[in-house]
């Protein structure tokens, strides 16, 4: 495609039938423009197939120079959970020496300040790879809206939103480790969920529940959590007061396996001789936990290295289908 016939800020303006200026705050994401010019813009911009700057250069070039990991999550999250660091170190380990640089994007979707919206709209960057994608986030309208080469790590949680993606068949993953607690000779199982506005939370639970269904146990022991370790502990602490009983537990996440663990013995409860456990990620601290702990591989270097493979094919202009990589149970002294 030349300059010429690729599309400008002065055609998407005068599509929408609004100023140059007006384009410009639309794109930008500035709030204080009305719900018409913006509704009108947006229009414009997905019809036309305009983007800015930085990417209408890269379709002459054919040379991009940044691609951006957009994780919609607050900075403590991002830097206390090894999953993020582990993506991170997934990535800039597969763009090897290709001359572009990694840049990390992260904030809460509803800080009300809209950064990483205005970001991907702005032309900063030749593609983005979206971690941890929440059902409110909407990044993939932004993405769709821009037609900036996009690839999910982790299934995309709305239906709607047909991105590709790479993920691991996280429903699987979890059966393992229950069928593991059920073989193991647990009757009394329980799960602390992942959150329910991610794809990964749901997979997880429908793949406990479904081993359990199977054995003829309950399934109603179900705590929810948020991937973090004081909401895995405060989730063990309601499944303790719910059912003392407890012999078998499936964690959704390492991190909060390991609160669990402790929560687990501040109740008198020893692992694995009273509750075996089994964790979800296979990361440092599934060998740091003591009992060390049994946990199911995510595969977050491959996952990480396949969703770069993926995002540079789009950025060449290919159609590329959702990859989806298979796990393992690793058993280790808490199961």
């Amino acid at each position: 495609m030349s300059t010429r016939n690729a599309p400008t800020l002065e055609d998407v303006a005068a599509r929408a039938g609004v100023s140059r200026a007006t384009a410009s705050r639309v794109i930008n994401a500035d709030p204080r423009v009305r719900d018409a010019a913006r509704a009108a813009v947006s229009a414009a911009v997905s019809e036309l197939g305009y983007r800015p700057n930085r990417a209408a250069r890269r379709l002459v070039t054919r040379a991009a120079d940044s691609i951006a990991v957009v994780v919609p999550e607050s900075d403590e999250r991002v830097f206390s959970d090894p999953f993020f660091s582990g993506t991170l170190k997934g990535v800039t380990r597969a763009i090897g020496s290709l001359p572009m640089q990694v840049v990390l994007v992260m904030g809460n979707p509803d800080d009300g300040d809209h950064r990483m919206e205005r970001y991907l709209r702005g032309g900063h960057t030749d593609g983005a790879i979206v971690v941890s994608h929440h059902q409110n986030d909407n990044l993939w309208r932004v993405l769709a809206e821009t037609r900036l080469p996009s690839v999910f790590l982790g299934r995309p949680y709305a239906e709607e939103a047909r991105v590709p993606y790479v993920d691991v068949d996280n429903a699987a993953g979890a059966a393992l480790a229950a069928e593991h607690l059920v073989a193991r000779g647990c009757r009394r199982i329980g799960t602390v969920t992942g959150p329910m506005d991610m794809s990964a939370g749901q997979d997880r639970l429908a793949g406990w529940k479904q081993a359990v269904e199977q054995a003829g146990l309950e399934v109603t022991l179900v705590e929810h959590g948020d991937f973090t370790a004081a909401g895995g502990a405060a989730a063990t602490r309601r499944l303790l007061e719910g059912c003392p009983d407890l012999d078998g537990l499936f964690v959704a996440s390492d991190q909060m396996a390991v609160s669990a663990i402790g929560e687990l013995g501040v109740a008198g409860r020893r692992v694995p001789d009273d509750v075996a456990v089994v964790g979800y990620d296979d990361s440092p601290a599934a060998t740091m936990s003591r009992p060390a702990l049994t946990t199911v591989v995510n595969p977050i270097a491959e996952m990480a290295s396949c969703a770069v493979d993926l995002l540079l094919r789009v950025m060449d202009g290919e159609t590329v289908e959702p990859e989806i990589l298979t796990t393992s149970l690793v058993v280790r002294e808490s199961a």
